[in-house]
């Protein structure tokens, strides 16, 4: 996920559902199921569904839901595509892989999340979701003077969410090929590491929010940048 953030913590978003997204999402939507359904002998939508035209509804439904949720959790400004050439490239297989075709009236706000992620979408950080995150910054004090004789300095500083398995209580990276929703594990939180020459990590300390950790990098190397991409 792209870990700027423009607007308030935890102040909603101005944007509104826009109808060319809600079309093309339930456009790939439609074509993802249709595709499907060629490859499965067993997939019946109208008899899934009670008939094609509830069928329908269902896709649209469906479409208008996650427009709604990216409306208050998506950052916008930090897509690198307009929104419905993005939807209609790649909703509708990502949706898929989140709830099967024939059990799309359970859709979530959960779902809405899962497919986020899926597809790499600026998830606002400031609002509590679990989002998964791993970027890394140079340290800019390595290039400073005083710093070139301390052997110790880091190179870098990494953020990456980690959460805990409720079973045995060890810690796990969370990363965006894990349910953010996996009952097994804790909520996430957020790792403070440096890095080394050698390249290995070194725990620094946990903090509850990307905010926290991102202000204990900045204390610890002013100046540092954060810009990465979470995959």
């Amino acid at each position: 996920m792209n870990t700027k953030t423009k607007l308030p913590a935890n102040q909603p978003s101005n944007e509104t559902p826009d109808p060319a997204a809600v079309f093309a999402a339930a456009q790939s939507l439609w074509a993802a199921c249709q595709k499907q359904a060629r490859h499965d002998s067993t997939l019946n939508f109208s008899e899934h569904y009670h008939g094609m035209d509830e069928f329908m509804r269902v896709v649209m439904r469906v479409a208008n839901r996650f427009e709604r949720w990216s409306c208050r959790n998506l950052n916008f400004a930090e897509l690198d595509q307009p929104w419905p050439y993005l939807l209609q490239d790649r909703f509708g297989e990502a949706c898929l892989q989140v709830v099967a075709p024939a059990e799309l009236t359970a859709f979530t706000d959960n779902d809405c999340l899962r497919i986020a992620i899926k597809l790499c979408l600026p998830v606002r950080l400031d609002l509590g979701l679990p989002v998964p995150v791993d970027i890394s910054a140079s340290n800019p004090l390595r290039s400073l003077r005083s710093f070139v004789a301390n052997e110790s300095a880091f190179c870098e500083f990494r953020i990456q969410t980690v959460r805990e398995e409720l079973a045995d209580h060890d810690c796990a990276p969370f990363t965006a090929a894990d349910d953010p929703f996996d009952p097994d594990f804790g909520p996430p939180y957020y790792g403070l590491y440096g890095v080394g020459e050698d390249g290995l990590p070194e725990h620094i300390a946990d903090r509850q929010t990307y905010a926290e950790a991102l202000a204990l990098a900045q204390k610890l190397a002013p100046g540092i940048i954060f810009t990465a991409k979470n995959a």
